[in-house]
């Protein structure tokens, strides 16, 4: 007897079919096992302080153990590699910041990905703004004080940020040209070093976000200048805005953070994490969490790939006025 076999568009269905069946079947198992949330930055650090309790509560959601682990370096760049060449099963995620997704690349024509091209957007978590910080020993305590002692000394002083190309590197490129005025960059893996060495004199000036600067503002070793946010933040309601001094004006850099996957993970697991996601930003507690760091948790309706485009076009505008310099 003729064995029987489809042919041509038949043959066709059937396995898109099977492959629909297969996809769903991963869906509804997913997750089987603890998936990891990578952060590019080390403990204690901005991204850090949201991704942990964030993954908490997705963990709770998703009744699977969400494990966060830290890959420091290349201003998160090296972590959102990490997530970009992931088996793409759902396991290995990113909880990204604009930084790594969008700036790095900019920064450094040699990164080995693309934030939007090579990562799937899930969906934003939360905004943070970032404040800017002296040393004790360098005796000073606003935004004047600080441009007027550039102007005295120029090039005399440094100022630190989690890396080449970071969100906080760029704040210091901006601010450096709209007071013509000269600083050196020194890039770090993470808050913790920084915050230290800023609190010992070993850097003058540093960025660094809202959340981990708290400790060392509260213990009195750093002075907090100014927030880079467009409005004062609700962390420091008495420390002002970049922008509310007059060369400033306008001026407005803030974090944002996202959770992201690898390119072809498949749309049943992106569809289940998108869901489970909104489900974890009406968490009370997470919610809470977030606000008491400085930020603000993401709407429902906000749209994360057009903020990826809109924020790649304004990083683009910002390195190539102020001549980045990718080495420092």
């Amino acid at each position: 007897m003729e064995s029987f076999r489809l042919r041509g568009p038949r043959r066709l269905l059937a396995l898109i079919a099977g492959l629909g069946a297969t996809l769903a079947a991963a869906a509804e198992e997913y997750p089987a096992r603890p998936i990891t949330l990578i952060v590019g930055y080390t403990a204690g650090g901005t991204t850090d302080s949201v991704a942990r309790p964030f993954a908490e509560v997705l963990g709770r959601v998703l009744k699977t153990k969400v494990v966060v682990d830290n890959v420091a370096g290349a201003g998160g760049a090296l972590g959102a590699q990490k997530v970009v060449i992931a088996r793409p099963d759902g396991y290995t995620l990113l909880l990204g910041a604009n930084g790594e997704l969008i700036a790095t690349g900019l920064a450094n024509p040699k990164q080995p990905y693309d934030g939007q091209r090579d990562l799937v957007p899930i969906g934003l978590v939360s905004h943070q703004g970032g404040v800017l910080l002296a040393s004790r020993q360098v005796g000073v305590k606003t935004t004047e004080q600080f441009i007027q002692l550039l102007r005295k000394h120029p090039g005399k002083y440094n100022y630190a940020t989690s890396g080449v190309g970071s969100m906080f590197h760029v704040a210091g490129e901006i601010l450096r040209e709209r007071t013509g005025t000269q600083l050196t960059h020194v890039a770090y893996r993470g808050a913790s070093g920084l915050g230290n060495d800023l609190a010992g004199g070993t850097v003058e000036f540093g960025f660094m976000g809202t959340a981990p600067a708290k400790s060392f503002i509260e213990s009195g070793v750093v002075v907090p200048i100014a927030v880079t946010s467009a409005t004062r933040s609700p962390l420091y309601p008495n420390v002002p805005a970049l922008a509310e001094f007059p060369e400033l004006k306008g001026y407005n850099l803030s974090g944002w953070f996202a959770l992201m996957a690898p390119k072809t993970v498949p749309e049943p697991i992106i569809a289940r994490l998108r869901a489970a996601l909104k489900e974890a930003l009406q968490d009370g507690r997470l919610r809470q969490s977030l606000t008491d760091l400085g930020g603000l948790p993401a709407a429902d309706n906000e749209d994360l790939p057009k903020l990826m485009r809109d924020e790649h076009l304004r990083y683009k505008k910002f390195i190539e006025t102020t001549q980045l310099d990718t080495q420092k």
